[in-house]
């Protein structure tokens, strides 16, 4: 993705695959229980694993938020 502006560091990206992971765990867990809240959870570990893997956040692009370490 060539106009991808890249904004996340590692840490932030290995919080999000964790909370993707946990997010998923429990997605499963109360699909029995209560189908939307699985439903919501699973799009919410979606995002979270999406952005992770791409290393880029669109909601830290409106304020200049960035995690990533710039080299010199």
């Amino acid at each position: 993705m060539k106009g991808l502006l890249k904004n996340m560091g590692n840490t932030d990206r290995y919080i999000r695959i964790g909370l993707s992971i946990g997010l998923g765990i429990v997605a499963i867990s109360v699909v029995g229980q209560s189908p939307w809240t699985a439903i919501g959870l699973g799009v919410a570990a979606l995002i979270l694993l999406t952005t992770a893997l791409v290393g880029s956040c669109p909601l830290y692009l409106p304020f200049g938020i960035s995690t990533r370490l710039l080299r010199k």
